[in-house]
């Protein structure tokens, strides 16, 4: 789905044919040049996709409390996550549980950020365990030497 896009400009100065704009596409990218740009929504769009955040960790969340749930989300998880086939069968199920606690967390309160750095960390992980130096590297014993006390930052 394209989204149709304005300037901020256009916005200021056009503001009513903006909001027809709205009315017909539900969403619009409004860009600009000296900032992050902008998604503008109407409220019936924004309500249609928080329930379907919530309606999606709900599900989520009760097929995994059945039982056979969570062998069917580990062979599904691939095929959204390709990076979670470096996870071992205990970290994919961490994985798992993180994922869904995160976007329980996501829906009703609106916090998106838990369920995007739970994403990155967990693909973080994967390319260290996909990558055998790396692995060694960072999973080698550490030397016996004591440094002394670390001091808050």
């Amino acid at each position: 789905m394209l989204t149709a896009t304005v300037t901020f400009s256009e916005l200021s100065k056009n503001s009513k044919r903006v909001a027809e704009t709205l009315d017909r596409e539900r969403r619009l990218l409004v860009t600009r040049r000296d900032g992050q740009d902008l998604y503008l929504t109407t409220a019936d769009y924004d309500g249609d996709r928080e329930e379907t955040a919530d309606v999606t960790a709900r599900l989520l969340a009760a097929l995994i409390d059945t039982a056979g749930g969570v062998p069917v989300i580990r062979r599904a998880l691939p095929v959204v996550f390709p990076w979670a086939r470096h996870l071992a069968a205990e970290e994919l199920g961490e994985f798992i549980h993180d994922l869904v606690d995160a976007m329980k967390d996501a829906a009703p309160p609106d916090v998106h950020a838990a369920l995007q750095r739970t994403v990155v960390e967990w693909r973080a992980t994967a390319r260290i365990l996909a990558d055998p130096v790396l692995t060694a590297e960072l999973t080698r014993a550490l030397p016996e030497e004591d440094h002394g006390e670390v001091t808050a930052p």
